[in-house]
């Protein structure tokens, strides 16, 4: 007898877990683009929180916010001019700690960005450090320098921005004549802090015990990687130093000096009891060096962009996962798996194109292959041990919008032609909540970028009880991963023998049945000897006495009872 097979629903525990972020699945919110309540086209905190259900049923276990922080919005919000206040786009500091309180109620935790490496050239500091001149304290706490050249008139190094162009950028003295040059890694609006001077160091320490105080549970490090510089600010013997996956340290970026930093933020978030944390955003040149963020005394998580970098290909992704559990294992940290986020093309759309094109890709491909791709990699991403991250959207099966018109974008990094590409307007699209209505559900005055006509037929409305959709496989696949014993956080990731083009692994369990993963990667269907009983699909499959028949491009998940 043959059976179709769709998914299958085992109901999560309400216990709460110890170490909950060894094996939390957390989805970030980007401000912007969730859900605007007060109609003006932009997303907001109200808008947020009046989603918090929606989050809850999902099945996620913490919620991380993008930065809402005051800001003039030169790099949508990354350049923070006051770090405990809320922009007015977004709302007020009642409406971030009403948030914290509704998620709290709702049994989710909630993480906050934070800009540590760079804030906003409108910020009191920096436009102190202007008015003060060279020489000045305030300009301690930035990196000034005098130029190179007869007059000052070149840069003090040959450090480029990760948006193109120079690293730095000429001040005028208050009588219009040339003066200093400052560092800044990104945008020009983002001037870099110095932390080599205690004043940076009090200061932050003082924004998170502010946050912490008003009860977030822990905090993204954003460009963790950044904070600390090489000792003279020498220059680099590489023009390629800004790729943020770069084959060695450079003098800006992985200095072995933060360290120092983020084991003194492990102490100050012990203080505080329910298990805060903090999670780096650091672009390392390898696993092991990644590794040194979440030594036992230093962070709780670092970003797994080598994970997110890799191709739809079986080899070079057994290849990532078994470094991640090697160097995590090492440190004694979980590993986390990422595959979207509000800087990378949607993996939908990453999957539907041909290999190698890196993560920021402008062509949609073909659009049903990047889905399968893009639900089996979801799959095989919840099946490995440790944490998970979803950027929002992805659960409908969102692809970028590779064709915003150019006068709609906002992305910097677009107007700087030496620099990026600037697409990451195309996964930052306002998302769909509604099949009608303005914005589709998003809020009654548009939305900020426009989202294309097909994303009615993706909404959540539409998705919703829908046993085939992307949404009710997500939903599906937490409520397993929750509930199965031998999901989560344990290191018990064991590979079977697989077809070239298979990934096939077990995770065993000693309080229960064990749990098996099957990927198929390649254009045609697979046979094989089921390993149990089926739990999940990332599409249909077909079942026969002793038989399994896996199609192309899927993943099926399976238990021993």
């Amino acid at each position: 007898m043959t059976e179709t097979l769709g998914t299958t629903v085992l109901a999560a525990p309400d216990a709460p877990r110890a170490d909950w972020w060894r094996e939390a699945v957390i989805y970030q919110v980007y401000p912007r683009s969730f859900a605007d309540a007060n109609g003006d086209g932009m997303g907001d905190l109200p808008g947020i929180r009046s989603r918090l259900p929606y989050l809850r049923d999902l099945g996620v276990d913490a919620v991380w916010l993008s930065p809402f922080y005051a800001s003039p919005q030169a790099d949508a919000g990354y350049d923070v001019s006051d770090y405990r206040a809320v922009d007015p786009m977004f709302g007020t500091l009642d409406d971030a700690l009403a948030l914290i309180e509704d998620a709290h109620a709702h049994g989710l935790r909630v993480i906050f960005d934070i800009v540590p490496n760079h804030c906003s050239d409108q910020h009191e500091w920096f436009q102190r450090a202007l008015r003060d001149g060279p020489g000045s304290r305030m300009r301690e706490r930035f990196h000034f320098r005098d130029g190179k050249g007869e007059h000052g008139e070149d840069p003090p190094n040959n450090w480029e921005s990760v948006f193109g162009g120079p690293a730095w950028t000429r001040t005028k003295n208050p009588d219009g004549t040339p003066g200093q040059w400052y560092l800044h890694l990104f945008a020009p609006e983002q001037p870099d802090f110095n932390w080599d001077h205690p004043a940076v160091r009090d200061e932050f320490a003082s924004i998170l015990r502010f946050w912490l105080d008003n009860g977030v549970d822990g905090f993204r490090i954003d460009v963790a990687h950044g904070l600390v510089k090489a000792a003279g600010l020498p220059d680099t013997g590489s023009m390629e130093h800004m790729r943020l996956l770069e084959a060695h340290v450079s003098p800006s970026f992985d200095q072995d000096g933060v360290h120092e930093i983020y084991r003194a933020w492990h102490n100050l978030l012990n203080e505080y009891d329910g298990q805060r944390i903090g999670v780096a955003e650091a672009w390392a040149p390898t696993q092991e060096r990644t590794a040194n963020y979440v030594r036992p005394d230093e962070l709780h998580q670092a970003f797994n962009f080598h994970y997110l970098a890799t191709d739809w290909n079986a080899d070079a992704l057994r290849t990532v996962i078994d470094d991640t559990l090697t160097a995590m294992r090492a440190v004694h940290a979980p590993a986390t798996w990422v595959l979207s986020n509000h800087d990378v093309t949607r993996h939908a759309t990453r999957f539907a194109n041909p290999p190698g094109l890196g993560t920021q890709i402008r062509t949609p491909g073909d659009r049903a292959l990047g889905l399968r791709r893009a639900r089996a990699a979801t799959l095989l991403m919840l099946a490995l041990p440790g944490s998970a991250y979803i950027y929002q959207g992805e659960e409908l099966g969102l692809p970028d919008v590779t064709d915003l018109p150019d006068e709609a974008r906002q992305d910097p990094a677009y107007f700087r032609a030496a620099g990026q590409d600037g697409f990451r307007d195309g996964c930052r699209v306002p998302i769909p909540w509604t099949v009608s209505g303005s914005s589709y559900g998003f809020g009654d005055g548009g939305s900020w970028l426009p989202q294309p006509d097909s994303w009615a037929e993706l909404s959540v409305e539409a998705q919703h009880g829908q046993s085939d959709s992307t949404l009710e496989m997500y939903r599906t696949a937490l409520a397993v991963r929750r509930d199965h014993p031998a999901l989560g956080s344990a290191d018990n990731l064991r590979w079977c023998d697989s077809p070239p083009g298979v990934l096939v692994f077990e995770r065993s369990s000693a309080q229960g049945p064990a749990f098996t993963c099957t990927v198929n990667l390649t254009g045609a269907p697979v046979t094989f000897v089921p390993p149990g009983r089926p739990l999940l699909t990332s599409t249909h499959i077909q079942v026969t006495a002793g038989q399994a028949v896996l199609p192309p491009d899927a993943t099926a998940w399976w238990t021993t009872d």
